[in-house]
């Protein structure tokens, strides 16, 4: 059996191809869809939200004792972070994966919903949209997964 003879329009089709392939943008530099980080007001917001959010927890009897032994400056930079990045917007998420950070806590449903009903009320504080809140909560959601243990 002949091999196929490869033409030049073919030659030119594979040369095209391959320097297309070959400048594209690698997965990591493509333009990161930032529309939820910025409808939700951006870094300054988020960090507000986080702040009220953990005020708000602190002052809830369901879980304040959650975070007694908690550094509550870098958990707020940690879950600022997180969110920012989770919605889109420019920062990286500098803690331990979810897992490992929750483990041992022997966290339940209830505590996880009773944070849950504390962001939810600090988003509202901060104006920020139902719609846009339930964006939000469901990038978080399939972390009940690995926190809740218990």
């Amino acid at each position: 059996m002949k091999n196929p003879t490869i033409t030049s329009g073919w030659l030119a089709a594979i040369l095209v191809a391959l320097i297309v392939s070959a400048t594209a943008l690698p997965a990591h530099a493509q333009k990161v869809d930032d529309s939820l980080y910025r409808d939700l007001g951006g870094l300054d917001v988020l960090t507000k939200v986080v702040d009220d959010t953990l005020a708000l927890a602190l002052a809830d009897v369901r879980i304040k004792d959650t975070f007694k032994e908690t550094d509550m400056k870098r958990l707020a930079k940690l879950i600022t972070e997180q969110f920012c990045e989770l919605s889109g917007g420019p920062c990286k998420y500098s803690g331990d994966p979810m897992k490992e950070v929750h483990q041992g806590l022997a966290l339940n449903n209830m505590q996880f919903n009773a944070l849950v009903e504390d962001l939810q009320a600090a988003m509202d504080k901060s104006g920020i949209p139902s719609r846009t809140q339930n964006k939000l909560l469901a990038l978080l959601a399939p972390m009940q997964r690995t926190v809740v243990t218990k």
